[in-house]
């Protein structure tokens, strides 16, 4: 922990420390130059929001995939961790050189070798870390307009970049060998607002990072995929070249979570591919947003607020069972707007499942029941999706899967590995010694990952609901992946 000013100072006069000595405590001082994390008393990283780096999550807490990594460093070094917001790519990268912040991050793409850093920050100033996700550059454009298959069919066209963006030597590169492209530098704050502009048809054409890309989506329905503009690029972090050895931990502790799997499990948990929706039903899924959501939004939050489930999670879960339709019915017999079966009604003590109300209040204590039917080592998100599962399949079911998982040296506790063995167990070499036999185990892989689409959805265009006596309560932090050897 770091003492205040005037006790370091009468702590080195005591010990009869010269002048001079003493001037250059002040001096480190005043200049705002952060000392190494231990020295420091936590770990400060300079980010800038993303929907993939950083942004704020169901509970109020930051999220994002920079976010978890840098938390689980910083549990590493047993200290805190404190994010520092920055304007764009370029102005971390400057952040860290001048001493801001032990780590930089958010959408900072490694120089290919020989390119250096960019303008804000001299080579020297920052060290590099190794590539921890590989993404690409890709060109986007306006599905009323021409689709594009090569740079050829651009000639004299217009393509928009966000400017400072961390594509910086992408472009340039680009500028080089296609100068009959008119390049369009854009201040806008981030890429998501490029997408917007390119998918409502104020831009036909923008340069886009592919897992950002992907990510806006189902989100953005105006816009598509033309081509893949650049070859495969690597997310990295900086660290000030003053501190080498806070370099070697951080590429360390990348190696390591590349190595036990888990940067692809965050990676899956934030812009996994497969949980994209067909483009028609994300269509249809906005337009009743507007038309529907409304007539149930507050029945989700009164759930939530006695339930603690999300009210965004319940809202996505009731429009994959039903499509927010309070009379469905399915030929298996579930009905109303959750799809509740007679024998979870009953045990919820629903008396009419058709009432929108009493549907939505029995579904949020099913999903409550659920996750604390798991074991409590679990984390989140893992425990949510694991939930859902069994709320589609069954606890019994989810089980087996899970037990499968174990026998096959997986983790019984990721969602992700869990999704791996559930569609084994309609195989009868697997479902025979399972406890609970044969299981439909693909319906609730595909389950899972349409509500976490629909609910990524949700996120990004409804706000969170905070009940009024948790107001200006502290939200308690999202669970984190321990780091292999830790408990």
């Amino acid at each position: 922990m770091r003492l205040p000013r005037l006790v370091v100072v009468f702590a080195v006069a005591a010990l009869g420390v010269s002048a001079l000595a003493l001037l250059g405590v002040f001096e480190t001082a005043d200049t705002g130059v952060l000392p190494a994390p231990q020295d420091a008393g936590e770990v400060v990283v300079l980010v800038h929001p993303g929907p993939a780096s950083y942004f704020t999550g169901p509970t109020g807490e930051p999220a994002g995939f920079d976010v978890d990594i840098a938390r689980l460093f910083a549990r590493g070094k047993g200290l805190p961790v404190r994010f520092e917001l920055a304007d764009s790519a370029a102005d971390v990268v400057a952040g860290v050189a001048a001493g801001k912040a032990h780590i930089g991050a958010g959408g900072l793409f490694r120089p290919r070798s020989g390119a250096g850093t960019p303008a804000a920050a001299p080579a020297g100033d920052v060290r590099w870390s190794r590539g921890y996700h590989r993404v690409e550059a890709v060109l986007i454009y306006n599905l009323d307009g021409f689709k594009p298959d090569d740079w050829r069919d651009l000639k004299g066209e217009s393509v928009a970049f966000v400017e400072a963006g961390g594509l910086d030597a992408e472009i340039e590169a680009l500028r080089r060998e296609h100068p009959d492209v008119r390049w369009l530098p854009s201040a806008l704050p981030s890429t998501d607002a490029l997408v917007a502009q390119v998918s409502d048809g104020r831009q036909s054409y923008a340069l886009v990072a592919s897992h950002l890309a992907a990510l806006a989506r189902n989100i953005f329905l105006g816009f598509d995929i033309g081509f893949v503009a650049g070859g495969k690029r690597e997310l990295a972090w900086v660290t000030p070249a003053r501190l080498p050895g806070l370099s070697e931990e951080v590429d360390a502790f990348l190696a390591r979570l590349e190595k036990d799997g888990t940067l692809q499990r965050l990676a899956d948990r934030y812009f996994g591919h497969a949980r994209q929706v067909h483009r028609i039903d994300a269509g249809a899924f906005h337009e009743r947003l507007k038309t529907l959501l409304p007539d149930y939004r507050l029945l989700f939050q009164q759930a939530q607020a006695g339930t603690g489930i999300e009210w965004r999670l319940l809202a996505a879960l009731a429009y994959q069972e039903s499509q927010w339709d309070p009379y469905a019915t399915s030929e298996t017999g579930v009905r109303g707007l959750m799809q509740l079966t007679e024998d979870t009604a009953r045990r919820q003590g629903v008396v009419d499942r058709l009432d929108p109300r009493q549907s939505v209040e029995a579904a949020a204590r099913y999903v409550a029941e659920l996750k604390r039917a798991l074991p409590p080592r679990i984390q989140e998100p893992d425990r949510t999706w694991l939930a859902l599962a069994a709320y589609n399949i069954g606890l019994g079911h989810l089980e087996d899967a899970r037990v499968l998982a174990q026998r096959q040296k997986l983790n019984p506790d990721l969602w992700s590995d869990v999704r791996k063995v559930l569609p084994l167990l309609a195989l009868p070499e697997y479902y025979a010694g399972a406890k609970n036999g044969y299981a439909r185990g693909g319906m609730p892989v595909v389950f899972v990952d349409r509500v976490r689409a629909y609910y990524d959805i949700l996120l990004a265009r409804e706000a969170a609901y905070v009940p009024r006596l948790r107001v200006g309560a502290a939200a308690a932090s999202p669970a984190l992946p321990p780091l292999p050897g830790m408990p």
